[in-house]
């Protein structure tokens, strides 16, 4: 089967995930993921819940890039690029994936700073006198 090419993003951080059937191996910007994610267990398991939720984590290499944000935004990136890499590798694990809400993209961005605030919200120390 062909090589399945999907993006997931999270925050500012985008993954570009590409799955083909193999032998298990997750390789995110040239590195193995223990090299990638270094002591972050929880990110680990994270990144491995898609393939664990499907029984996929033997038979799949995923080759991921990523850019922005940090390695936590990165590592969600990654994950949701995986998910929807295997909905398409596999219209049947949609039914999985779906209500774990693994293929909804986390919306959730930096708002705005607005003009008179200090940040987005706060605001500037008031004075009484």
């Amino acid at each position: 089967m062909a090589t399945i090419y999907a993006t997931g993003k999270r925050k500012s951080a985008i993954a570009k995930v590409w799955l083909t059937p193999g032998k298990g191996e997750i390789s995110v910007n040239g590195k193995n993921l223990d090299e990638w994610l270094g002591g972050h267990e929880t990110l680990k398991m994270k990144v491995r819940l898609p393939l664990e939720a499907t029984k996929q984590l033997e038979s799949v290499t995923i080759k991921a890039t990523t850019l922005g944000g940090g390695y936590s935004a990165q590592a969600d990136a990654v994950k949701h690029g995986i998910t929807k890499a295997l909905a398409l590798f596999e219209p049947t694990f949609r039914a999985t994936l779906k209500p774990m809400g693994l293929l909804t993209r986390d919306s959730r961005i930096v708002e705005r700073k607005k003009p008179g605030k200090r940040k987005a919200r706060r605001s500037p120390q008031f004075s009484k006198r």
